[in-house]
């Protein structure tokens, strides 16, 4: 039977860009579908009316920026997109720590196996550290503490995916403007810009300076002849002749669709890919043989933010990109706790979405006078934000999570739950706001740990793992080492989901290298 593509990919984050740029490269029809729009520079969402949520009940009316999950226990925050989680995410493109491959992974699977790979993710999104003329008010609080606590020598600068003008400093004369961006093409021949850190990176940059996807692993897919069809929604794989047949929903209006090909790479990241194949085995029934152990092994690993208050310092997180830096915990040395702090950073909303009121205004128009003099003084930089300090990182959480589809009480279609008993996760996540506090205290400020924890034990979490885990055989998990389903020659997972254990840093760059890894063992 003919097939309409040589290989499908669903999603296009940091698995599946990898695996849409190495297949076409190899010469195959790829196909790429993505459930979110393709976000050019004039759209990224900015005001209050603007497309901010990507909503999964109502997909063809929503279909924003990010998408936000809230479970009884822990919410989820992904990314909606060409590019995936890499519109959204904190630009840090960190390997994991080699202690992570100790055990849980199929034999194949080590930090030297990685380590190559790790290599060319590296290469691709161009990755280098914040420049020293460039250091932000939260990176020099960050050192100040470590060394202030005795860890010193735990203080790291982060690898980025941004890309720095040596010359651009804080000295220059409105420092933010865009005006002060170095435009330039990069290696895919793709235009960006230098950073200008406006902090707006996790709402996209205003000036290109993101090394996200779309620009580099997507752009070279598409430059050797991969299509991408944003919009697209799917709903189920089924097995057909001696391939897969792949239904979706057109988002924009256009009704049911469906494509083949002998190879389906699923990479809809660890929610969105457990999902699919949960429906695909328990409630449409084409892949009935997928591993008991789908949606297994789930983790939040151990993200939270705990702000501080510093009455007589100024931080300004608001301003330089998300995160720059962190203080290295995860040799277990902290009662056996293993995590990774960061300085968190975030866009200016405010004056985000009063820019754009003003800039919806008639010419010569004022607003109402208390506005207009708060967005004048946004716009003359006087930051409210200025003695904020967003404590950030990550810990080895429990692997625990259980995802499952439920009928509700009132419901007839069945839904995505998240089972997450946070219980073995506790420890590490409260050695991390513990030492978090040890920071705040030992640099002058006020610690202020969130209601959500203390009261609730409740996480949010932009970085799951887990669902479709890799393991040996189907007994253990749902993937082997090249993110093969059992069962299921030409099926692949290649996301977020087949990480079988919390690695207590940001994932990115680990999907990334292991995309790359399973890409050279299927083409080989």
């Amino acid at each position: 039977m003919s097939m309409s593509f040589d290989a499908i990919v669903i999603g296009s984050g940091f698995g599946g860009a990898v695996a849409a740029c190495r297949l076409a490269e190899a010469g195959e029809r790829v196909l790429v579908l993505e459930r979110g729009r393709r976000w050019a520079t004039q759209d990224l969402p900015r005001g209050p009316d603007d497309d901010w949520v990507f909503d999964v009940e109502k997909p063809e009316q929503c279909h924003g920026w990010l998408d936000v999950r809230l479970f009884p226990r822990v919410g989820v925050a992904q990314g909606a997109g060409v590019g995936g989680g890499s519109l959204v995410y904190a630009n840090v493109f960190v390997e994991a720590e080699r202690f992570v491959f100790d055990h849980g992974w199929p034999e194949p699977i080590d930090y030297a196996a990685l380590r190559p790979h790790y290599a060319t993710t590296g290469r691709m999104l161009e990755v280098q550290t914040l420049p020293e003329g460039q250091r932000t008010a939260r990176h020099r609080l960050m050192r100040e503490a470590a060394e202030a606590t005795g860890a010193g020598d735990r203080f790291r600068d982060l690898p980025l995916a941004v890309r720095f003008d040596e010359a651009w400093h804080y000295g220059l004369d409105d420092p933010h403007a865009g005006h002060h961006s170095r435009t330039e093409f990069n290696p895919f021949g793709r235009r960006q810009g230098t950073c200008v850190h406006c902090g707006d990176c996790d709402v996209g940059c205003p000036v290109g300076a993101r090394n996200t996807l779309d620009l580099n692993y997507l752009a070279r897919a598409e430059d050797k002849g991969a299509e991408i069809r944003p919009l697209s929604l799917v709903e189920a794989v089924e097995p057909q002749g001696r391939g897969y047949r792949v239904h979706y929903r057109c988002l924009d209006g256009q009704g049911q669709a469906s494509e083949t090909a002998p190879r389906v790479i699923v990479a809809a990241g660890s929610l969105g890919s457990t999902e699919l194949l949960l429906r695909c085995r328990d409630q449409h029934g084409t892949l009935p043989g997928l591993s008991s152990r789908l949606g297994h092994g789930w983790c939040a690993n151990g993200d939270f933010l705990t702000p501080a208050l510093y009455s007589e310092r100024r931080v300004s997180p608001t301003r330089g990109p998300t995160i720059t830096s962190a203080i290295d915990y995860l040799d277990g040395s902290d009662g056996g706790a293993r995590y990774f702090v960061e300085d968190g950073g975030f866009p200016d909303l405010v004056a985000n979405a009063l820019r754009a009121v003003l800039e919806q205004r008639p010419a010569g128009e004022r607003l109402f006078d208390g506005w207009q003099m708060l967005l004048d003084g946004l716009l003359q930089g006087r930051d409210p934000h200025t003695h904020l300090m967003p404590w950030f990182g990550q810990g080895v959480d429990a692997s625990d999570g259980v995802m499952r589809l439920e009928r509700g009480w009132f419901d007839r279609d069945l839904a995505l739950e998240l089972d997450y008993d946070v219980r073995r996760s506790h420890p590490v996540v409260q050695a991390l706001i513990d030492r978090h506090k040890q920071l705040t205290v030992a640099t002058g400020g006020q610690a202020l740990e969130p209601p959500s924890w203390s009261l609730f034990d409740y996480l949010l979490t932009p970085h799951p793992l887990g669902g479709c885990n890799m393991g040996t055989t189907a007994e253990d998990g749902v993937v082997d080492h090249k993110g093969e389903v059992f069962g299921y020659p030409g099926l692949h997972v290649l996301d977020g989901a087949i990480v079988p254990r919390a690695l207590g840093l940001n994932p990115s760059r680990t999907i990334a290298a292991l995309a790359e890894r399973a890409m050279a063992e299927i083409l080989a």
